[in-house]
């Protein structure tokens, strides 16, 4: 069974504002997720991310980079600006592959190693429980050395039912109960999911969100807005309000119509100014970021780590919902 996805008229609300928030939980540190800026990154990748720390981000999930410029560079390139390792997008360390990412994720220092299964495993309950032998193997050898796996969704978790089951509640029974997971805001919203209800019902295991915003209409083809956007489609501050398991707030902005920078700190901007996320240093509005803290105390405190993605589009900026939906060999 499939359901509609949301139409404007019902959607999660518009932009959040702090007077719309939520609970009363801590804002998180605020992050980005490499694809956003693979495109500069791969030119000057030393450049890129001085740019994302003066801009006040506070850590960075990574994609694409390591296998362009190798885990030690990275390493000293994430270092030298002051930028928390949070997670790492690359394929899950199960089958002949396994090793070698977890060698790879190992030189770098990484701890959550982040991705998917594909949409078509998602057809049935049987094809899911197939794929997650994929995932349950990897958190088994994750475990081995040190490190944890993280589920990211797209919509076929939201979309799917099986027997009046949602497909990402029977996904979370099957899995190892090591495992935790990404919530890909934008994705579950376009699923027809009620994001504030899943973040409370998944407990704490939801450690990390995507955080991206747009017209919900096209999945896969919407153009993205900065957050805080009038063109967006969520509620952030009432999202916001929930998830006692959130470690980060990491911004994903993969198709955007203009300057990617721009976009990230009018994002930095909203979030923080709201009093949802933290970042570090002076705002572009001028004076001190409402919220924030140093950098390498956050990096201190929040110290996790990230490999990498070896697929074959790891160059490439598609027009595609993610980048992690490529099967590593098994």
């Amino acid at each position: 069974m499939i359901d509609q996805a949301p139409s404007r008229d019902h959607r999660d609300g518009r932009s959040a504002s702090p007077q719309s928030l939520d609970g009363h939980l801590d804002a998180k540190p605020l992050a980005v997720m490499a694809y956003t800026v693979l495109e500069p990154a791969l030119a000057d990748l030393e450049g890129t991310l001085g740019r994302l720390a003066e801009l006040g981000y506070l850590g960075m999930e990574t994609y694409g980079i390591v296998e362009h410029y190798g885990p030690t560079r990275v390493r000293q390139a994430l270092d030298a600006a002051g930028l928390a390792l949070t997670s790492a997008h690359t394929p899950f360390p199960a089958g002949t592959e396994a090793e070698r990412l977890l060698d790879q994720a190992e030189e770098l220092g990484a701890t959550s190693l982040v991705w998917s299964l594909e949409p078509e495993e998602f057809a049935n309950a049987a094809s899911v429980d197939h794929g997650v032998e994929r995932v349950n193997e990897a958190a088994e050898r994750a475990a081995a050395r040190g490190m944890r796996v993280v589920y990211h969704n797209h919509t076929a978790e939201f979309t799917q039912r099986y027997d009046g089951q949602r497909a990402y509640e029977y996904l979370q029974g099957v899995l190892d109960p090591r495992v935790v997971l990404e919530l890909d805001a934008y994705w579950a919203r376009f699923g027809g999911a009620d994001l504030a209800q899943v973040l409370d019902s998944t407990g704490d295991r939801i450690h990390y969100i995507h955080l991206k915003d747009g017209p919900l209409r096209d999945y896969g083809n919407d153009t993205l807005v900065p957050l805080g956007s009038p063109d967006g489609s969520i509620d952030w501050g009432h999202v916001l309000g929930h998830g006692a398991g959130l470690e980060w707030h990491i911004v994903e902005l993969e198709k955007l119509a203009g300057d990617v920078f721009e976009a990230l700190a009018q994002s930095r901007d909203f979030l923080v100014g709201s009093g949802l996320s933290r970042a570090a240093g002076p705002s572009s509005q001028g004076g001190t970021v409402k919220g924030s803290a140093p950098r390498f105390e956050a990096a201190a405190q929040q110290s996790q780590a990230l490999p990498p993605d070896p697929s074959s589009q790891v160059g490439a900026r598609s027009a595609s919902a993610c980048p992690c939906t490529q099967k590593a060999e098994a």
